[in-house]
């Protein structure tokens, strides 16, 4: 009898999990729920908001679920993480009620947020960010009388909490519906379920398709980022397309993480620095306006005998174009005779920088206005680049002009599609827009050459009555150099290292000559003002002053009727990319609102020797001054340096000793970049009301941008 019970005991059925297997499609069921779940808070965001679909097509909402879908299952791997290392151990994948309560809890946070998120959008039209963060800190006896008394709290939890419950009934369905057959055990040695090389492999092809779907696409290069949802031309349906969770959880590692520790640090009184920031940046045409809500916003009135004759902006942002190099700035190498003879038409700046050196910092400086700031040098991937910058597209989007952002490689690339179409461009030309082009690099994409020839035909169409204005941004003087195999370009020797690099420099040089000699003649090009700007220099043998200048020093070339003839062909102010954007509203006239981190360098004072701040890409956190031919170095937790330098054929930088003004340089370098950064933080760095700011001071502005949404990238 005694046998019989034991044997009967050894038959039992397990305990309802049978292995591998039932783990396997507990995962997958899990994996599908919570994708499910995600859907439906986007339906809710949708329904919600729904006074926001306008005349939005059902096409645009469809595709920005499936791209809404490559953000969720980003977030499905990472909650799915211990059920996915769980493969590798039995006794994990025994333990289902500690993993039901895991994935009870990431549902119920999850679905926390997308409540919250309901009226946070239908508040500020944007996804959870750092706002958040930023309420958080604040005085929290206000924060929740204002949560209590302007919404719905008590509905909001009680509808959490329903639906908690509702995940925690369905996780538990699932576990039991994946359980299987249960397992008898056999009556000799105990059985361990699958073979640790079983599961080894299983988790080895988990990963393998994990990672492919947290990086969120097969593209080389950068995983998924939140630009990659700005498709459509709906900014309601981008939005959609982004997850609440992941959203907010990039706003607090760019606000919490080491990046952070970068930032500039406040070290004068709020008032003084605004003060000595807009001394720095206000001229006697400017006259500042919201003052207690924006640190530098102003009506800017150039002067009329400023205007040129031109309807029309293009500018090219030249690829690692180092004034170095430039003849027309004296180097005698015989690197860019194109662009020398260009100069000879132009207005030639020779004491312009880049704010960094990163193609990155190019963009948004020259494009959006904003410097380059310590901890946000790659302003563009990070949640205050969805701020809007008071930058050409909101200000010329505002004056109704057309637009294109003609381009070689991917857009992806530095987040440019996301960034771009969120400030208000419209149309996008990239790598694969071109038809048989001579260069199809598979690094970068097509030629210089393939780039100007598409902006040459881009541009004639879009001369059908309204004013327009494009960006052309090269990109063949960039490792691994996109280079025709038979170049029109004798090949640069002499210079070692450097000879391949010249060589793509003197390739975007031709390239650059060929499409002005292609345009030259169409009705349009006397009606535009061109503007020729590299986006950085590169290193040198020369290294002028500790902060190596010559990777900052670029040449800022202006081409337009009239132009020479008003403002001569030479200018030694100094100037940095920010300057770009208040110096084009100069020349097309008319007064507008803007907030410029820089200033019209045509409408300066004659003894007004030009100010720029700089600072490299990446960790180091050296800033400087320059301020006419001298420059202030700022290492962190260093003492200050002052240099005079030199540019030109020979450039050089000695050290000055001591300086009588060098403690008010000092100052002004701190009070810059202290401002910007808070104003970033603020989100108040646009040219009409952000967030803080009164509904009723938005509608009193009359020259404030509305935003365009983006589009999706044109495909020819």
């Amino acid at each position: 009898m005694l046998s019989s019970l034991r044997r009967s005991a050894r038959e039992r059925p397990a305990s309802g999990f049978n292995g591998l297997a039932a783990h396997l499609r507990f995962t997958f069921a899990s994996a599908l729920a919570l994708l499910v779940l995600f859907a439906l808070l986007r339906l809710g965001l949708l329904l919600f908001n729904r006074e926001l679909i306008g005349s939005t097509p059902l096409a645009s909402f469809v595709e920005a679920f499936g791209n809404g879908l490559r953000f969720d299952l980003r977030l499905t791997v990472y909650i799915l993480l211990p059920l996915l290392l769980g493969v590798l151990s039995m006794r994990v994948m025994a333990v289902r009620g500690l993993l039901r309560l895991w994935l009870n809890v990431c549902a119920s946070l999850t679905i926390l947020l997308g409540l919250i998120e309901l009226h946070f959008y239908r508040e500020f039209h944007q996804r959870l960010n750092s706002l958040v963060f930023q309420y958080l800190q604040e005085d929290p006896a206000t924060v929740l009388s204002m949560l209590w008394h302007g919404f719905p709290v008590l509905q909001l939890l009680a509808s959490w909490g329903v639906a908690s419950a509702a995940m925690y009934v369905l996780f538990g369905w699932l576990e039991r519906l994946t359980r299987g057959a249960p397992a008898v055990r056999e009556t000799g040695a105990r059985r361990r379920g699958s073979a640790w090389y079983t599961r080894a492999a299983v988790f080895g092809v988990l990963i393998l398709v994990c990672v492919v779907a947290a990086r969120g696409t097969l593209r080389q290069g950068p995983p998924l980022r939140w630009g990659d949802a700005f498709t459509t031309e709906s900014m309601f349906a981008n939005h959609l397309g982004l997850n609440a969770t992941l959203s907010l959880y990039d706003a607090a590692k760019n606000r919490f993480s080491s990046h952070r520790d970068n930032s500039w640090k406040a070290t004068l009184p709020v008032a003084d620095a605004q003060a000595i920031t807009r001394e720095l940046l206000l001229t006697a045409n400017d006259r500042l306006v919201d003052a207690e809500l924006a640190p530098v916003r102003r009506d800017f009135q150039p002067p009329a005998d400023g205007q040129l004759a031109v309807r029309n902006v293009v500018v090219i942002l030249m690829e690692s174009f180092a004034g170095r190099y430039v003849g027309a700035l004296g180097s005698a190498d015989g690197i860019t005779p194109n662009f020398d003879r260009l100069a000879g038409e132009g207005l030639l700046f020779e004491r312009f920088f880049a704010n960094g050196t990163h193609t990155h910092q190019g963009m948004f400086a020259s494009m959006a206005c904003f410097p380059n700031l310590p901890g946000f040098e790659y302003l563009m991937q990070t949640p205050e680049g969805g701020h809007r910058f008071s930058g050409l597209p909101q200000l010329l989007g505002a004056r109704a002009f057309d637009d294109v952002y003609v381009y070689n490689g991917d857009f992806a690339w530095d987040n440019q599609a996301g960034f771009f179409g969120n400030q208000g461009m419209k149309r996008f030309v990239g790598r694969n827009d071109y038809v048989n082009p001579v260069v199809s690099d598979p690094t970068w994409g097509v030629s210089d050459q393939d780039m100007f020839t598409r902006a040459a035909e881009e541009l004639g169409k879009l001369d059908n009555g309204a004013p327009f204005y494009a960006l052309l941004q090269t990109l063949s003087n960039h490792t691994p150099y996109a280079l025709p195999e038979q170049l029109p370009v004798a090949a640069v020797e002499g210079h070692g290292a450097l000879d391949q690099h010249l060589t793509a420099m003197r390739y975007s040089d031709w390239a650059l000559g060929q499409f002005f000699d292609k345009v030259r003649n169409q009705p349009w090009f006397k009606q535009t003002l061109f503007v020729v700007v590299g986006d950085h220099g590169f290193g040198a043998p020369e290294e002028v002053t500790e902060m190596d200048l010559l990777r900052f020093h670029v040449p800022l070339l202006l081409i337009a009727p009239g132009v020479t003839e008003r403002f001569g062909s030479r200018r030694e102010v100094v100037g940095t990319q920010v300057d770009v954007v208040p110096t084009i509203m100069g020349r097309l006239g008319g007064e507008v609102r803007h907030q410029c981190w820089g200033r019209d360098l045509l409408s300066l004072p004659a003894d007004d020797p030009g100010f720029g701040i700089v600072k490299p890409s990446g960790s180091d956190q050296t800033v400087a001054l320059i301020r006419g031919d001298r420059v202030l170095v700022q290492p962190k937790e260093q003492p200050a340096r002052l240099y005079r330098y030199r540019l030109g054929g020979e450039p050089a930088g000695e050290r000055i000793a001591a300086a009588e003004d060098q403690p008010q340089l000092l100052r002004q370098l701190h009070a810059y970049l202290q401002t910007a950064t808070a104003s970033l933080l603020a989100n108040t760095s646009g040219d009409r009301s952000g967030e803080g700011e009164s509904e009723a001071v938005a509608a009193e502005v009359p020259l404030a941008v509305k935003a365009a949404p983006p589009a999706r990238p044109d495909k020819g």
